[in-house]
């Protein structure tokens, strides 16, 4: 993996980390449970991506 390629997905990582810990935080605040599941939803879906860019290393 070359350096930039290295540095893209560091940068994706940290990407996906602010996400889910948005995605998570909003979650766990909103009242209206089916805006929450869906969030819960990204949730998931963000962590997975993180993932799969941190099996890339």
């Amino acid at each position: 993996m070359t350096n930039k390629e290295l540095l893209y997905v560091e940068d994706a990582l940290g990407h996906e980390q602010f996400m889910k810990s948005c995605s998570t935080k909003a979650s766990t605040q909103l009242q209206d449970p089916k805006l929450a599941a869906c969030m819960a939803e990204l949730e998931q879906q963000h962590c997975e991506l993180y993932n799969k860019f941190l099996n890339l290393l």
